[in-house]
Order: structure tokens, then sequence, then C-alpha cells
């Protein structure tokens, strides 16, 4: 399989972040390794999407500290970024809401079509689908008409760094060369963009409880757009998927991360790392990076803090 026929991944992880964790960021980076290790992936980017104050969730402090928190938490990483449009509406978003979103902001930004995970092969294509010869996406009317691979892949490479902190290298998308006689053909590389939320096993636990879940929002977030499960240590996810219709159904589109890391999951505990805060505890550095830790004791978060 060749770089432009895997799928084009980025991961979207919705969540307090109350405060992020090393163990948040470490499951990006599993995530990641388990797909490209798959060879059906390429991620592209990684996207921190805190939850709105509204959630109304004990203890949770304000989104300019947890956006801060986050921003400080990925910013040695060169693929992940944090995303604040959830915490900039109105009120609580649903994380089908948060997920459609930012399919809708890279489909106008990339001119991609994304794809929806049951019918993949289907429609993903940088540019105008073959058989059509309307101005290329990207045009600039005081330009030749003619696209060529540097006038797309900027503005792509462009609007995906601004969505993803990621330029895609060049070899990822290669266009027929601009002296080609098409006519009005103008034939583009296709791709398969899709992005996947990225969850750990408990998400995947509260499918199974009536009730906490729309279905219909169920069906959307498993159904069309498709999970990353990373599982606490010993879960059986197969069970778990076996408790619910809707994940059995959509099985296939859920991916569990299979791999070798010792990570214990209580490392990921927003709520352990707010205890040690507040008991003093040094393993506080086992949940937290050093520039959250500082910014935490600056703003005197979570120190008198309960829950």
């Amino acid at each position: 399989m060749t770089e432009t026929t895997k799928t084009h991944v980025i991961l979207l992880s919705c969540g307090s972040f109350n405060p992020i964790t090393k163990g948040h960021i470490q499951m990006f980076e599993r995530a990641r390794d388990y797909l490209h290790k798959t060879g059906r992936f390429i991620v592209i980017g990684g996207i921190v999407s805190p939850v709105h104050d509204s959630y109304g969730k004990q203890g949770l402090v304000s989104s300019r500290h947890r956006l801060t928190m986050c921003q400080l938490a990925v910013q040695s990483s060169d693929w992940i970024r944090v995303d604040p449009w959830e915490c900039y509406q109105d009120t609580w978003q649903t994380t089908c809401s948060v997920l459609e979103h930012h399919r809708d902001l890279m489909k106008r930004v990339t001119g991609c079509i994304l794809s929806n995970v049951n019918t993949p092969s289907m429609t993903p294509v940088i540019g105008q689908p073959q058989n059509e010869s309307p101005q290329p996406i990207y045009q600039n009317r005081n330009i030749s008409n003619k696209p060529t691979a540097a006038k797309i892949l900027g503005k792509m490479g462009e609007s995906l760094s601004r969505i993803c902190c990621v330029r895609p290298p060049v070899e990822r998308f290669t266009f027929v060369d601009e002296n080609a006689n098409l006519g009005t053909v103008m034939r583009y590389e296709e791709i398969e963009l899709r992005i996947l939320l990225l969850c750990g096993s408990d998400l995947l636990e509260s499918f199974c409880i009536p009730g906490l879940w729309n279905e219909s929002d169920m069906e959307v977030i498993v159904g069309d757009f498709g999970i990353v499960v990373v599982p606490r240590d010993g879960t059986d996810t197969d069970r778990i998927m076996n408790h619910s219709s809707i994940l059995r159904k959509y099985k296939n589109n859920i991916l569990v991360v299979k791999d070798d890391v010792n990570h214990p999951m209580s490392v990921v505990s927003s709520t352990k790392s707010r205890l040690a805060l507040q008991h003093g505890d040094g393993h506080v550095v086992d949940y937290l990076s050093q520039p959250v830790i500082d910014y935490i004791l600056k703003s005197q978060l979570y120190i008198n803090a309960s829950g």
C-alpha cells in the first residue's frame, strides 16, 4: 500500500482535561504508533478539544486555565494542537457536534471531502473530482487556470498546518504535471482523509450505559466517524462492545490499540493528579508535565479544591 492510498487520519480527543496529564498525550502517541504499524493509516494531526465550562463537572476549572494547560502540555509536539472552539461556544457541545464541526471545518479549508468510514473509497479528492471542469478550488483569478502541485500543496499544507500543526510532506500528494494536455479534465491524486475520535476504554464502556448517550449521536460517532480506543490494562474491549447493539453493529469502525507498552491508564487520570496536588504528593510529576505543574502552582489551581 502506497502513502497516497493509505487513510490519512486526524485524531480528535474530547474531554475535561482538568488538568491534562502526560497520559493524555501518551494516548495520542500510542494511537498514532499503532495506526502506523497496521500499514493502513497515516496520522497527520491530533486535536485536543477541552469541554465547555457549562459541562458542570464538579471541580472543573475555567476553560481559560484548561486551554492554557493543554497548550503547555503539547508545546513540544509537532503534530498535536489544542482547539478552543468547543470552549468558545455559548454552551456545552456534544461529542458528536464537535466531530461534525471539525469535519466541516476540514472540508472548507482543505477542499477535501472527508470520508465516511462506511464508504471509504468513494469521495475524498483534493481539488475537483474527475470529469468536472469548474474552477479549481484554490484558484487565484489573477493567475493561470492550470493548477500546479506547488500551488495546491502550498494551500493544502497551509490549511492543514492551521488545523493540525502539520505540513504534509510533498511526496504524500502527487499531482499531474501542469503541462500535461488534460483539456478540461483535472485529475488530482485522491486521498482518503478521516477524523477519528480518540478515547480510553472507559468512554467505550460508557456507551453501554442506558440513557447516557443519545443513540443517534452514537450512530454518527461510531458509524460515520469511527473511534480509536486505548484500553485500560486488562480491559476486555470485545466484551464491552458485545454489550451494545450499536457497538456490535459498527465493530469494524472501532480500532483498539494493541501494543506492548506498559502504560497504566492511571497515569491518564486527572482525578489522581488533582489529589496528588492537594496532598502535596511528589508523585504528581508522574502525572503532569513540569510546565503544567508550574502553571497550576502559579495560578493556585486545585490546591484547595475537592473532587
